[in-house]
């Protein structure tokens, strides 16, 4: 018979594989490049990436902070848990002569030794995570003291933390233990993650202005067909058609109440930290 610790770990063996699947469903890329792609050059900008840096991107799905950086001069990896995504940032940097480095790693897990990064960057990315204080750890382990950690986190009273909201109505209750993503762009809960691993600790909430979307129903359907969390959603509800038609009149609804004058803000947390 297993024991506890092997139990456990199978269960989080299971539920990484459940997130890969979540993430490499739809087309995250789409997302990242006709959506949000200016919160790389953000998060590259107030982090001070700069030549010759040592700089690891963890959760970095397609590249969007990691490619920046690269850009910027640093000798970065761009670590996320699910391959599919780390190809298509591959591809992306190939294309424009970037070079950096793409690996599949967990962010709960970083296979990087202590003090390995003067820059360790998320964008949107490490608060997906499912156990926080274990990422966190991680994230300022991996940077040597007096380096910089930089994250950009969604806010749970913004679009995309409304938008988690939404969806929880309509997908299973996670398992014991696993924390909402959005709790990462609550400043309170950031500085209890970081604690005394860090020094000159800043919280900015920002707002992202997205004019991608015409209609609370455009915002729906492209975020069914390309952002993974929504897309395993439906998968879930399957041919419950009442069901369905239940989540393609909440989604709308909600991108219809943030639509105005033809855009959206989006709420984020801008998180900078020294890591002692």
């Amino acid at each position: 018979m297993n024991s506890t610790t092997d139990l456990q770990t199978d269960a989080d063996r299971a539920l990484k594989a459940k997130h890969r699947i979540v993430w490499a469903l739809g087309d995250y890329a789409a997302v990242a490049r006709e959506v949000i792609p200016e919160l790389g050059r953000v998060l590259v900008a107030e982090s001070g990436v700069g030549p010759g840096d040592r700089v690891l991107d963890v959760a970095a799905g397609t590249g969007n902070a990691s490619i920046e950086a690269a850009r910027a001069g640093a000798a970065v990896i761009a670590s996320d848990l699910t391959p599919e995504l780390l190809e298509i940032g591959r591809a992306d940097a190939a294309r424009q002569g970037i070079d950096l480095t793409f690996e599949e790693a967990d962010a709960e897990a970083l296979p990087y030794a202590d003090d390995s990064f003067d820059v360790v960057l998320s964008c949107v990315g490490v608060m997906f995570a499912p156990h926080h204080e274990v990422a966190a750890r991680e994230l300022t382990r991996a940077v040597r003291p007096g380096g910089r950690l930089a994250l950009i986190n969604w806010t749970p009273e913004g679009f995309i933390g409304q938008l988690f909201a939404t969806l929880k109505r309509f997908v299973p209750a996670p398992p014991a233990g696993v924390q909402p993503p959005p709790l990462w762009g609550g400043e309170d809960h950031v500085r209890e993650l970081l604690g005394a691993r860090v020094t000159d600790l800043t919280m900015e909430r920002r707002r992202l202005s997205v004019d991608r979307f015409a209609s609370g129903a455009e915002f729906r359907d492209f975020f069914r067909d390309f952002y993974g969390p929504t897309a395993a959603a439906y998968r879930g509800i399957g041919d419950d058609h009442e069901r369905r038609g239940e989540l393609d009149d909440a989604l709308a609804t909600l991108g219809d109440r943030h639509l105005e004058s033809g855009a959206m803000d989006w709420e984020y947390l801008l998180v900078t930290a020294t890591v002692k």
